[in-house]
């Protein structure tokens, strides 16, 4: 998931659709009784769960759908949600129980077309949804989502209801950790009246989470209620949650401190050497899966012509990653030497060193790679990023004084700030990049698949930067076929090399989750994803 990053969100009247009545109230001391405020941005497209692929959009879903399963919020483990069984004896072929007694808020019970439903609108191509590619796996999604030519079917042949509560999927191939996706928000079941009115529906997403959308203004505020009726374990411990826009997380901070927002989820970086004492002991710093990269426009001829790989690790070992963590992050970031997070552990895949001398700093040797690659295009790297969020200006700057001083060039390197991270995304969606541009990952789901193949895959979701490899492609395949975890694990990291070989993208570093919270807040805390668990948190 991108990253206001996980992640991973032109917003036209279908977006401006989705604005309602602002909710009177706004942050702490100014909310209704038991309601928290927490910072947020805009998502970049109305909220439909399989057209949701960036950290904005998919905290609110979190916190509206549950899914067959859901990531416990301590351990990142799949665990079943809606799911009463998931059953299959080869890998491919799954059917699917769906426990009884829940229902979408607007008291319609959720069934197993529910899902079937959902995911067969998610995958056509003619709904031009985001996470489309999350159902290549069904068998017809060539069928319903070709990759040229006309759509030839409404619906997945592999996926079919048998029940109320039962429904089957056929894979095209074995994909032994297919359940463990199935907590992904794309995957979430939707109720009729999202299909008998949509517009409707858009306005005022309707799902079968803890909490209910109350009303939403564009630029300013979401705000979300307890849903009293939810019949799930998980239930909200609060009355209702209140996300306030920001363009700067300094604001935002300043906005915590003066006692006008209860939760900020992102401690701008010029705060960490301040936040500890600030907070005294109401601030977070937790492992979490997410990574940050730099990414490139493989569309533009000027990086895809040959000797850019050299051209690529080149940078890669002019940037001083362990000095801009210290000086910069404090301790929340940790120098990247794999495409992964050390949040999988070793026998989830992570492998600490993978990226080998390609990603360390020798300002010797990349000054040698650049020169031997062709030197670098257009002769000035400009990397992009959103300002508004994540204190990327510093670490971007940061990054291009590395790159220069490594090269003996002082404009070698330059940042490029887009406005927002609706317009960055939407740049990005649009393949206008013209040069290396910030690509954070938040995992959708605890598995190392997860950090590669929606990133790198050909044509993949999330394959921002259109970059394609034959042999990470089958490696991917093999990987995702082999049903002795520890095998798929290898298969995956030989697929890590290849991405190491061709430096298709940059790894800079880990990042930590961090928080910080008012005194009226207890029992806050941030799952693996980073995302604050706002059911748990109690308020007053």
């Amino acid at each position: 998931m991108r990253g206001a990053r996980h992640a991973r969100w032109a917003v036209g009247a279908a977006a401006a659709a989705l604005l309602a009545a602002a909710c009177a109230g706004g942050g702490g001391g100014g909310s209704s009784p038991g309601v928290l405020s927490s910072s947020w941005g805009d998502p970049q497209n109305p909220l439909e769960p399989s057209n949701t692929n960036e950290v904005q959009g998919g905290k609110v879903l979190d916190m509206v759908f549950r899914g067959l399963k859901r990531y416990n919020p301590r351990t990142g483990a799949a665990e079943n949600m809606l799911a009463d069984r998931i059953e299959t004896s080869d890998a491919r072929h799954f059917t699917i129980t769906v426990k009884d007694g829940w229902t979408f808020s607007n008291g319609e019970p959720v069934t197993a077309r529910s899902f079937v439903d959902a995911w067969n609108y998610g995958a056509s191509l003619r709904n031009n949804q985001k996470n489309a590619y999350f159902f290549g796996y069904i068998e017809g999604y060539d069928k319903v989502h070709p990759d040229t030519g006309a759509q030839s079917a409404d619906t997945l042949s592999g996926l079919r209801a048998t029940g109320t509560r039962t429904f089957t999927v056929t894979l095209n191939q074995k994909f032994s950790t297919f359940p463990d996706t199935l907590g992904y928000a794309a995957f979430s079941p939707l109720p009729r009246t999202f299909f008998d009115n949509h517009a409707a529906w858009v306005k005022k997403p309707v799902g079968n989470g803890p909490y209910r959308i109350n009303s939403y203004t564009r630029g300013f505020m979401m705000s979300l209620r307890k849903w009293d009726g939810y019949p799930g374990p998980d239930k909200a411990q609060n009355n209702g949650v209140d996300l306030k826009v920001y363009t700067d997380t300094n604001t935002a901070y300043t906005d915590l401190l003066a006692g006008n927002l209860d939760l900020v989820d992102d401690v701008p970086a010029p705060q960490l050497k301040y936040v500890k004492a600030d907070l005294d002991g109401r601030y977070i710093n937790a492992p979490a899966g997410i990574i940050q990269t730099l990414a490139f426009p493989y569309y533009d001829p000027k990086w895809a012509r040959p000797g850019t790989a050299k051209v690529r690790t080149g940078l890669s070992m002019a940037i001083n990653r362990d000095q801009i963590t210290r000086t910069i992050f404090h301790g929340t970031r940790t120098p990247a030497t794999d495409w992964t997070s050390p949040v999988l552990g070793v026998d989830g895949g992570f492998k600490a060193g993978l990226c080998g001398a390609a990603c360390t700093y020798n300002p010797t040797q990349a000054r040698k790679l650049v020169q031997e690659g062709g030197g670098l295009p257009g002769g000035q790297v400009k990397i992009a990023y959103n300002a508004d969020t994540g204190s990327h200006r510093e670490w971007a700057n940061a990054v291009c004084n590395s790159i220069n001083n490594a090269l003996g060039n002082d404009r070698a390197c330059v940042g490029n700030p887009v406005g927002t991270f609706a317009d960055f995304r939407n740049q990005i969606s649009g393949h206008k990049m013209q040069g290396p541009f910030r690509a954070g990952w938040q995992m959708d789901y605890p598995l190392i698949q997860n950090f590669l193949q929606p990133l790198y895959y050909t044509n993949a979701s999330s394959n921002d930067g259109k970059w394609s490899d034959k042999d990470f492609d089958r490696l991917v395949d093999r990987a995702n076929a082999e049903s002795d975890k520890a095998r798929a694990v290898r298969l995956f990291q030989q697929a890590e090399g290849v991405l190491r070989d061709n430096m298709a993208a940059i790894p800079l570093w880990y990042q930590n989750g961090s928080a910080g919270y008012a005194q009226r807040l207890s029992h806050v805390a941030l799952n693996p994803f980073s995302v604050p668990v706002y059911n748990e948190i109690k308020v007053g």
